[in-house]
C-alpha cells in the first residue's frame, strides 16, 4: 500500500501476492520472515519465506506504479482531515486483536490445565470467555476492552495453575538429572586421599660383596 492513512483500506494498493504451500498449523505456529528492499532505481522488492517448509514467494513494484504528486498530495489531505477517525477505527482494531489474542491462549490453557480448576472457578473463566466473544462480534471498544479486562481477571487462578505445573516440571526434571549423576564409591575416596600423601623417592640398589 502507499498513503498516509492509518487504515490500509484508506491508502493505494500497489500489489499482492499470496504465500501458499504451508501445511495447517496451529495458530501462532508458522513464522513466516519477510523482506522489503529498494534498489537503487526505487524499485520495491518484497519477499515472504515459511522458515518452517522453506516455501517463499516475491514481488517487485515498479517505481512508475505508484501514485503521482498531485495524488500524494491530495491524499496526504485526506489523511489530514480524516486524522480522528482513522485513529479511532486503529484503536478498535488493536483492542480487537488483543480480545481475540486473549480468548485463544485462555481457551487453550483452559483445554491443558483446566481440570485443576475447581468448578467454580472454571465456570467462571468459561462465562468471561463467552462475554468476550460476544463482544468481539460487535464494533464498542469500551465493550470490548472492559469484557477483556474482565477476562483476564477470571483467569488469573489458571495463570497461577500454569506457571506451578511448569515449576513443578522444572524441579522434577531438575531432581532427576542429579539423581542419575554417578556417586564416587568410599573406595575410590579413600583410594584417591592416600595417592595424594604418596611421595616420589629415589633410591640405590647397594649389593654385598663377597
Amino acid at each position: 500500500f502507499q498513503g498516509e492513512r492509518e487504515i490500509a483500506v484508506g491508502n493505494k494498493m500497489l500489489g499482492e501476492f499470496n504465500l501458499e504451500g504451508i501445511p495447517p498449523s496451529a495458530r501462532g505456529t508458522p513464522q513466516i520472515e519477510v523482506s522489503f528492499d529498494i534498489d537503487a532505481n526505487g524499485i520495491l522488492h518484497v519477499g515472504a519465506k515459511d522458515k518452517g517448509t522453506g516455501k517463499e514467494n516475491k514481488i517487485t513494484i515498479k517505481a512508475n506504479s505508484g501514485l503521482t504528486e498531485a495524488e500524494i498530495q491530495q491524499m496526504v489531505k485526506d489523511a489530514e482531515l480524516n486524522a480522528a477517525e482513522d485513529h479511532k477505527k486503529l484503536e478498535l482494531v488493536q483492542a480487537r486483536n488483543q480480545a481475540d489474542a486473549l480468548v485463544h491462549s485462555v481457551k487453550k490453557s483452559l483445554g491443558e490445565h483446566g481440570d485443576k480448576l475447581d468448578t467454580v472457578e472454571k465456570e467462571k473463566i468459561e462465562a468471561a470467555l463467552k462475554e468476550a466473544e460476544e463482544a468481539l462480534k460487535g464494533e464498542d471498544k469500551a465493550v470490548i476492552e472492559a469484557k477483556t479486562e474482565a477476562l483476564m481477571t477470571a483467569s488469573q487462578k489458571l495463570g497461577e495453575k500454569v506457571y506451578a505445573d511448569a515449576q513443578a516440571a522444572q524441579a522434577a526434571a531438575a531432581a532427576g538429572a542429579g539423581a542419575s549423576q554417578p556417586e564416587a564409591a568410599p573406595g575410590a575416596a579413600a583410594g584417591k586421599a592416600a595417592d595424594e600423601n604418596v611421595v616420589d623417592a629415589e633410591f640405590t640398589e647397594v649389593k654385598d660383596k663377597k
